[in-house]
């Protein structure tokens, strides 16, 4: 059942494989654009605003990954997240993405842009369908992958996560 409602997911939202793993489809793209100016990091024209749904099973692994904006996660439906975040000071940090309040969970957590992050589906054989908000709107130049040699050498007191979630390449 869960495998089948996954499947419909992906068929009916036209989500796309996601570079970091899972699936995606934009649903929103402000048309208003702005510049940051000299020294923010960003290039001009940068949208106000973007958003996504994100689908992904617990077969799946959301690999370590860093973006320059600061991004909201949204639970929809499925399994819980554990959301696994290396803030730049080096500092672990697990957000609980999820319904179940009483259970340290939240319908709503945000990643500070900057951080390394990446994401595990709490639940066996089941799967997540989460949405994604990014201010200043995303742009697959703001994105880069974690490489794993890297990471260990930055973070080596969080290698069992780092070797989890990050691809030998």
């Amino acid at each position: 059942m869960k495998i089948e409602r996954k499947t419909e997911l992906i068929e009916s939202l036209n989500l796309q494989p996601h570079p970091e793993g899972g699936f995606f489809s934009e649903i929103y793209r402000s048309r208003k654009e702005f510049n940051l100016g000299e020294g923010s990091g960003f290039p001009s024209g940068r949208n106000y605003s973007t958003g996504i749904y994100y689908l992904l099973g617990s077969e799946d692994i959301s690999c370590f990954h860093r973006i320059k904006s600061d991004e909201v996660w949204h639970h929809y439906e499925g399994s819980s997240i554990t959301i696994h975040v290396i803030h730049e000071d080096g500092l672990y940090e697990a957000l609980f993405l999820g319904k179940n309040l009483s259970d340290q969970q939240q319908p709503q957590c945000m990643v500070p842009a900057g951080a390394w992050f990446g994401v595990t589906v709490d639940e066996s054989d089941h799967y997540v369908l989460c949405g994604c908000t990014v201010s200043p709107g995303f742009d697959f130049e703001d994105f880069e992958m974690a490489d794993r040699y890297r990471m260990l050498q930055a973070f080596s007191e969080h290698e069992a996560i780092i070797q989890m979630l990050t691809s030998e390449v």
